[in-house]
């Protein structure tokens, strides 16, 4: 998958306006990402995305392997993007998913063994929601209207 495909999808299931913001959501969730897991893992993944998306694993992350939780990771998302926090846990989903659907399987197991679930609120488990419903699909697609809908970061319907 070259950048313009993965872009596109990005946009696509998002319902994003524009290549513009799908980039902006990319570089946030994937730059958040790239300062979680450390530079080695990071490196790895990065490895099979098109070359204009691996860098923000990477070459724009100043300092990987920070400790931080599920919920500031979602903070640094927001921010980053410039959208609410409901939003932006949506897009990282969406967006890991589709990483997910792209590098080997082995690839996203390290990085959620790098993420790891837990009593004290981490809940990484929630930027991998998607991969493990089954992913994005036509099916999924078709009977939402435009993919899977965006939850709260908890897990609910946000629009509930």
């Amino acid at each position: 998958m070259d950048f313009g495909e993965f872009t596109g999808q990005v946009t696509h299931r998002l319902e994003l306006p524009g290549t513009g913001k799908s980039v902006r959501a990319i570089r946030a969730t994937l730059m958040t990402l790239g300062q979680r897991i450390q530079k080695d893992e990071a490196k790895d993944l990065a490895s099979s995305l098109p070359m204009e998306i691996d860098w923000y694993l990477t070459g724009a992350v100043r300092e990987h392997g920070e400790r931080f939780d599920w919920h500031e990771f979602i903070d640094r998302v927001s921010e980053i993007e410039g959208i609410d926090r409901s939003k932006a846990a949506y897009h990282a989903r969406v967006i890991i998913d589709l990483v997910a659907s792209i590098v080997p399987e082995s690839e996203i197991q390290q990085v959620r063994n790098q993420l790891p679930e837990g009593d004290d609120g981490e809940n990484w488990d929630q930027l991998f929601s998607l991969v493990d419903s089954g992913g994005w699909g036509d099916a999924q697609e078709a009977q939402t209207g435009g993919g899977p809908q965006p939850t709260d970061e908890s897990g609910g319907d946000a629009s509930a």
